[in-house]
């Protein structure tokens, strides 16, 4: 997905750099939420939203969370047009709230849900520690790509 800033001059509207990042911060967790779903929860069935009840109210959880993702998306791409109709999007920033609000849903879940609510386990049956390890880990790739993204659009902006 290649985000492009909309041609400016030199008398239009200046970029909205912590709304573009906030917006696609927005899309970033909806998308994550939306993978560990579909994969974790459906495909390989590993696990639900919510683990510590009856397996029906686990599936209604896993609703629950699909409705949420699904609204998330829906309010952060009518924000994104909204950006882009103002022609106020800041692609740089945006490209890096993308990608820390992968890391920010996938660290709230791995340490959140995961260890502080014990909502539910990555898998069940299995020593957990290497998938806490890799699903906390990628976590803190992407929010430290994210973070370096956000201060190279940070300091690019500044530059005459």
């Amino acid at each position: 997905m290649r985000l492009r800033t909309p041609p400016r001059t030199d008398t239009g509207p200046s970029p909205q750099r912590r709304r573009s990042l906030a917006v696609w911060a927005l899309i970033g967790m909806a998308v994550m939420a939306a993978v560990d779903e579909i994969v974790f929860h459906q495909l390989l069935g590993w696990h639900h939203f919510y683990d510590r009840s009856t397996p029906r109210v686990g599936l209604f959880s896993d609703g629950l969370l699909h409705t949420a993702e699904l609204l998330a998306l829906v309010a952060g791409f009518a924000l994104h047009a909204d950006l882009r109709r103002r022609r106020t999007l800041s692609a740089p920033h945006a490209r890096a709230g993308f990608l820390l609000g992968l890391g920010g849903f996938q660290l709230f879940d791995g340490v959140v849900d995961h260890k502080l609510l014990r909502l539910h386990q990555i898998r069940y049956g299995v020593d957990v520690t290497p998938y806490d390890w890799a699903w906390n880990g990628a976590a803190l790739v992407l929010l430290l790509i994210g973070g370096a993204l956000a201060v190279r659009a940070d300091r690019a902006e500044r530059r005459p």
